[in-house]
């Protein structure tokens, strides 16, 4: 089968990756407390990862690959779930268009970092110029991109906190983003079989939302924020968890480089595209020319960074 035809599945998940951080926000606004809906969010997900497990059982891991995982290999999904969690509660906050494209210029430029050193298990490849080049044009892009925020000139009453001054926490979910791959990929080694890899990888994701919920059970959604919950808010989860499906099936088939340039693409057009039309309850941020030349640069970037 010619890889290229793969590009159009991967391109879809790329879409839905970002259509799921939006998703994440409207769950949250109607459940009202966070790690509920964080729960909410990634219940789903769990589920369809057993149901995948079960259907498909074999391959299993023998305990020699079992022996020879690292320990910090299920905290993969941990890792990857900071993002998930800093698009429910932050997305709305500072846009679709600034929060992906800075999740995916740290992402991008962590896993340059990990690429270059060898961390975690990986081949050191040492320095390359083309890929850090790229990486500059995503982080030039994306400074254009985040200059205008959905709130500039208009915080809420009572509020007074700048949007800006959450980049560094959004910046921190997708360098951990990055590493969670990177635990994610040693942690199917070492499984054999990758739904039960996910399987793995989800399920404590789930169990430290669910606990930290308990711990903290307030605030509680009214009977009129659950009403307002729509059928498709939460699957937020499972629309994300679709790259993570194309990752497992498709990357070994077009490669990385290939694949996470559409990826990425398909995700930050998507995501200048919902601040632009305000779909998903977004508010409207029009992407003018600055935004329009922050995304071509950031697109040149990864484009740079996919061929080296």
């Amino acid at each position: 089968m010619n890889a290229a035809l793969l590009y159009p599945l991967i391109i879809v998940a790329g879409v839905l990756q970002a259509l799921g951080n939006s998703m994440n926000a409207q769950l949250r606004g109607h459940l009202v407390n966070p790690f509920l809906a964080a729960a909410v969010s990634f219940l789903p997900i769990v589920f369809v990862f057993a149901t995948l497990f079960l259907v498909m059982p074999v391959p299993l891991p023998s305990l020699e690959t079992l022996g020879a995982m690292p320990w910090y290999a299920p905290l993969g999904g941990v890792a990857g779930a900071v993002a998930v969690f800093g698009g429910l509660a932050l997305v709305d906050k500072v846009g679709a268009g600034p929060f992906n494209g800075l999740t995916l210029t740290a992402n991008i430029l962590t896993s340059l970092v990990l690429d270059s050193l060898g961390l975690f298990g990986l081949q050191g490849s040492g320095f390359k110029p083309m890929p850090w080049l790229g990486g500059l044009l995503m982080a030039v892009g994306v400074t254009f991109i985040a200059r205008v925020t959905p709130e500039e000139g208009e915080q809420e009453a009572g509020h007074g906190l700048s949007p800006r001054l959450l980049y560094p926490f959004i910046v921190g979910a997708g360098a951990l983003q990055a590493i969670g791959v990177v635990l994610n990929a040693q942690l199917r080694g070492a499984l054999v079989n990758p739904w039960l890899a996910a399987l793995v990888s989800f399920l404590p994701v789930l169990f430290v939302f669910v606990l930290v919920f308990l711990l903290r059970p307030r605030p509680l959604p009214r009977r009129a924020d659950i009403e307002g919950v729509r059928w498709w808010m939460p699957l937020a989860g499972v629309a994300g968890a679709v790259a993570v499906f194309a990752g497992l099936l498709f990357v070994d088939k077009v490669g990385a480089g290939a694949f996470n340039g559409l990826l990425i693409t398909a995700n930050l057009l998507t995501s200048v595209a919902l601040d632009h039309f305000g779909w998903l309850g977004m508010k409207q941020v029009r992407a003018g020319p600055q935004r329009l030349g922050g995304a071509a640069l950031m697109v040149a970037g990864i484009v740079l960074i996919s061929l080296a």
